[in-house]
């Protein structure tokens, strides 16, 4: 069984900026981390502008800058001006680094802005020692564009994160502010967060669902494409379920609320959605580690570097310019952001789109599955006992009338043939009569008074009962007959199967396309498995499996050294789940907390099983993508700052824009994933 253990979170830039909180899930709620983040854009955008206004004189009174103008711009006291202006942006806009630099030292855990507050200190210090009598030349204008570049480049990169969670705020502000409360004869309006379980309210045409519940009273379209990624409105009707977070339709309905609070479906949704962002999958951990020794080598080839230039008979600010460099270009920033990045866009993306990832290390190796193991009932088939056939066996009944009779004596039962049957009328807009004299009997059927006559229908216990038979057909097994008797003549039969899904055909035939073979496991009997499997083309099937078989069953692939993905509706599944490599639960509605899976599947659509699989792929791909860039650039730029290279040398703000644009690149490169996920 996998390891869900949880992580850490992560915080890229060790800063303390971290990710939003959600935890409330009401309207606002998530706004506070969410705002939080802002103000940090906020602050380094100020920070730039103000720093970068003051550069300007800097360069202007620079002495190498004027060599190379061929001007002379100094004064008395202007080496004292140069030397106030470049401590303002020394203190304030190197203050983020200078603050990281203490943060990771309390931590113990020294990384980017270490290296980036010794590289900008190193060169303060030094230019200060120089302005007040230490024989060499002063580093302020190289110091005040390296910060400058530094405070652009987080900048740039915190927008980016940014966008990252707007697909979670997005989920947390789907929630109204307010709902319509239903007391006796009279509505009001209410906060949601006064709302309690079985609480009756009434939600008008156009509005957003305030609560998960069931529906007493109306019928309406809902738009559930936020929350489940199904593109098209549900109808629903009395006893159907509602999300809260839906969009109502024309219709208006009561709802008595069912979940609130973090019971709601949406909340749910959201601490799945942050779970995972936090967790930190074997990829991830990589990098981490990457970083970690790539901050450690550049302090030891830092310094190493200033000594050797020193050693060689080259001046301290020569030697301390090299230094400056080769730390700031081997900030592992671009590292340290390769792979949180794409997992928390990713995640958030596919929440959008009706998958929730549990497991970031499962979803990751979703790219490695060789076989898929399906149950049948509610994933590759409806679920539902739909109407197949409709036989009339009488010239006297046509097949409107048999419909008619059989939905309506049927109708005050719960039964699932009533339920399949009713749909059926509804489809076929026909008026159903009602039914007198009601009476069920256990394994018979039904019987009572339409329009007069007598009406019975029941199966094949029934139509022995009547002395009666029919012709066998080449579907018995796969499908249910109920006979209707009118008056005791025999006046037909209506088939009920259990419907393959229409995505399910293309979603089989996809997996294939990519090498990975299929397989069903039921309970259901050997003829009714067959059917799907053949109907399908599934490599295999299993029949009569017990939920404590689908284990052993799960194994026995996973020996044959196949790499196994579950798929089942996270109950009777529950072992099978966990034991396969990846645990994926599929089912819509408030059922999504299917704890053994790694995956849920809002939507019962086998194609998002395509689309997880293909999109994991494509994650991965771009963590690599992020990895092999950040840690490749080093390999170019490293020489070049040491200088050891002859007539390729790069200064300490060009080193610092090639390292904000390495970590730039990799944000750009996470965000096209945003593009990369299957459209239902």
């Amino acid at each position: 069984m996998k390891n869900h253990e949880q992580h850490k979170e992560m915080d890229h830039s060790k800063m303390n900026h971290k990710k939003d909180d959600h935890s409330g899930h009401n309207p606002g709620h998530g706004a506070m981390g969410h705002d939080h983040h802002k103000m940090m854009i906020e602050d380094f955008k100020r920070r730039f502008w103000i720093s970068l206004i003051l550069t300007l004189p800097i360069l202007a009174l620079a002495p190498m800058i004027q060599g190379i103008l061929g001007v002379e711009w100094n004064f008395t006291g202007s080496n004292y001006v140069l030397f106030g202006l470049s401590s303002i942006v020394y203190f304030y806009g190197g203050w983020p680094f200078l603050k990281g630099l203490f943060s990771e030292l309390k931590s113990k855990s020294i990384g980017m802005m270490t290296l980036i507050a010794v590289a900008i200190s190193a060169a303060y210090f030094y230019s200060v020692a120089v302005i007040f009598g230490f024989e060499g030349q002063t580093f302020f204008w190289e110091l005040a564009t390296l910060i400058d570049v530094m405070l652009i480049g987080h900048w740039l990169e915190m927008r980016s994160v940014l966008g990252a969670s707007k697909a979670l705020e997005a989920l947390a502000e789907l929630m109204p502010n307010e709902a319509n409360l239903v007391e006796g004869n009279e509505t009001h309006k209410v906060s949601i967060g006064d709302l309690k379980e079985g609480d009756i309210i009434l939600i008008r045409p156009g509005e957003k669902v305030p609560a998960d519940g069931i529906i007493v009273e109306g019928e309406s379209d809902l738009n559930e494409s936020m929350l489940t990624g199904e593109s098209k409105p549900v109808n629903k009707t009395v006893d159907d379920e509602v999300i809260g977070g839906a969009i109502n339709g024309n219709g208006v309905v009561k709802v008595r609320v069912k979940g609130i609070g973090e019971d709601a479906y949406l909340s749910k949704v959201i601490n799945m959605v942050q779970t995972a962002q936090k967790q930190k999958s074997k990829t991830q951990r990589l990098a981490d580690v990457a970083a970690k020794w790539l901050t450690i080598i550049a302090l030891v080839l830092g310094f190493g570097t200033f000594f050797t230039w020193l050693a060689l008979g080259e001046t301290v600010a020569f030697s301390m310019e090299r230094m400056v460099t080769v730390m700031v270009i081997c900030c592992p920033h671009a590292l340290g952001l390769a792979i949180p990045l794409v997992a928390s866009i990713s995640t958030s993306v596919s929440a959008r789109n009706g998958l929730l990832i549990r497991n970031r290390t499962a979803f990751e190796s979703s790219r490695k599955i060789t076989t898929i193991v399906f149950d049948k009932t509610g994933t590759l088939t409806k679920g539902s006992h739909e109407v197949t056939r409709i036989v009339s066996l009488s010239p006297d009944y046509t097949e409107t009338d048999l419909l008619t009779y059989a939905t309506a004596v049927e109708s005050p039962s719960e039964h699932h043939i009533s339920k399949g049957l009713m749909r059926k009328a509804k489809e076929e807009k026909l008026e159903i009569p009602s039914v007198t004299d009601f009476k069920y009997t256990a394994g018979i059927g039904v019987h009572g008074i339409v329009n007069g006559k007598e009406i019975q229908a029941g199966g094949f216990l029934l139509l022995e009962q009547m002395n009666k038979t029919v012709d066998t057909d080449e579907n018995e097994g796969v499908e249910t007959k109920i006979f209707t008797f009118v008056d005791g003549e025999l006046i037909g039969f209506i088939t009920f199967a259990d419907e393959i899904r229409e995505s399910s055909y293309d979603a089989i035939k996809t997996l294939h396309e990519h090498n990975i073979k299929t397989s069903l496991l039921t309970g259901d009997n050997e003829i009714v498995a067959k059917y799907v499997a053949d109907k399908l083309g599934l490599d295999d099937y299993m029949s009569e499996v017990l939920p404590d078989q689908k284990l052993e069953k799960i194994k026995e692939l996973q020996a044959k050294n196949e790499f196994v993905a579950m798929v089942g509706d996270g109950v009777n599944d529950a072992p099978a789940l966990a034991q396969a490599d990846v645990g994926i639960a599929i089912g819509s509605g408030t059922d999504v907390a299917a704890e053994t899976a790694d995956i849920v599947l809002m939507d019962s659509n086998p194609k998002d099983i395509v689309n997880l699989i293909l999109f994991g792929k494509e994650t991965y791909k771009k963590m690599v993508q992020n990895l092999v860039w950040a840690t490749g650039y080093n390999v170019i730029a490293l020489p070049l700052a040491t200088g050891f290279i002859p007539g390729l040398m790069i200064s300490p703000a060009f080193g610092a824009a090639l390292m904000s644009v390495s970590t730039i690149v990799c944000a750009i490169n996470a965000q096209l994933l945003r593009r990369k996920i299957g459209q239902k």
